[in-house]
């Protein structure tokens, strides 16, 4: 079914199934993504949204921390990586870690966030200790810490299995795993742009894991690259199942695909896919948010990054099916002005407020494990050109 026969028969057909509850099928995701009805497919994901999250925005106060960017993989979308020796390349001792992030403690600090290459000599036991230390300066902050892909490595370069890393782990702190590594899983595509062998049976393997031990955790899809709707919606459809089996996930989180405006300081261009593609625009990451949120209809947050996405497309991604604001980064060194329109890389807590409430929400501060921190007043009723929340 392509998008000139989107009819109204069509469209009163999936409304049905939306409001009836009923599961959405993989020929209803790719007929979805074929629409080119914005308003109406941003206005049915608007309703789910409101249904599962009423006219609230959830954020939390968080940063980023990358200890390493020297990595063993050349992912074909990454600028970030570095090998051992080059010029840029850097890895913080433990004390630098725990340096940096003690300064980041006055801000009112939730959750950390960490991600790090696949360092090559680096012994596990660095990531275990890393954690506890971090933990013991900073004990209430939630540590939010590791992709799958990080996780198996660990397994290789420790001889043990993921379980007992993933106990380690906990015991010194960690409190949830990132969504990272998870890309675009199905192999047709994969196989053009990872440079590594964590693929969807071990991404899949290690999150259940993480689920079985009581984490809970989000996941993530790189797109507006070279893949295809059909493999967009064959990615969330993979995470339903898997979120039918545990339930452990919180929240998902489509990354957009960035090209790289800025880190070229070594005359190296490492992101080599951006050559033969484009930028998703405006309109496909709202349309991506809006097929998404309708088909992932267990999971019950979905997650706008701004500054993958740029803070005014992120404010009207809330209106098509997203109701979490990632908080407020410093220093993301994975991308950065990704659009080139002066997307910030801090916002303030005020900043986070103003825009929730710009965009017609009511702002609600949250933890790593979606449990409210504090309430805040919504928009001001008084200023008409604010828009005002969708009540269902």
């Amino acid at each position: 079914m392509t998008a000139t026969t989107h009819d109204a028969g069509f469209k009163r057909e999936l409304e049905e199934k939306v409001r009836a509850g009923e599961r959405l099928s993989r020929e209803d995701g790719v007929a979805l993504y074929e629409s080119d009805d914005l308003a109406w497919l941003g206005g049915l994901a608007h309703e789910v949204r409101t249904r599962k999250n009423g006219d609230v925005v959830h954020f939390n106060v968080n940063r980023h921390l990358n200890m390493t960017n020297v990595c063993t993989a050349s992912c074909a979308y990454c600028s970030f990586q570095r090998k051992p020796g080059e010029k840029d390349a850097y890895t913080m001792r433990i004390e630098e870690a725990v340096r940096l992030a003690k300064a980041m403690e006055n801000e009112n600090l939730t959750e950390l966030h960490i991600v790090n290459g696949l360092h090559p000599t680096l012994p596990w036991r660095y990531y275990p200790r890393s954690l506890k230390a971090l933990k013991e300066a900073l004990p209430q902050v939630s540590l939010k810490a590791f992709t799958a892909t990080e996780i198996h490595h660990f397994e290789k370069i420790s001889g043990m299995p993921a379980s007992e890393i993933l106990d380690e782990l906990i015991d010194a702190g960690l409190e949830s795993l990132t969504g990272g590594g998870a890309e675009i899983f199905d192999w047709e595509v994969r196989q053009h742009i990872v440079d590594h062998d964590t693929h969807w049976e071990d991404w899949s393997r290690i999150h259940r894991l993480a689920h079985e031990k009581g984490l809970k955790t989000p996941c993530t899809m790189l797109y507006g690259h070279i893949e295809e709707p059909r493999h967009r919606v064959d990615h969330v459809l993979r995470l339903r199942e898997l979120q039918d089996e545990t339930g452990g996930f919180q929240v998902f989180i489509p990354l957009r695909y960035q090209h790289d405006f800025v880190d070229m300081k070594d005359g190296k261009i490492r992101n080599r896919l951006q050559a033969r593609t484009t930028m998703a625009t405006g309109a496909e990451a709202l349309k991506t948010f809006a097929v998404s949120r309708l088909l992932f209809d267990n999971v019950p947050h979905v997650k706008v990054f701004w500054v993958m996405h740029g803070v005014r497309t992120a404010q009207l991604a809330l209106n098509h099916g997203a109701d979490d604001m990632d908080g407020s980064v410093v220093e993301y060194k994975i991308t950065h002005d990704a659009d080139n329109y002066g997307t910030p890389n801090k916002l303030t807590r005020d900043d986070l407020l103003e825009l929730i409430r710009d965009a017609g929400f009511r702002p609600v501060e949250r933890n790593t494990r979606y449990e409210i921190i504090r309430e805040y007043e919504g928009p001001d009723p008084a200023r008409r050109e604010t828009p005002q929340p969708m009540r269902v």
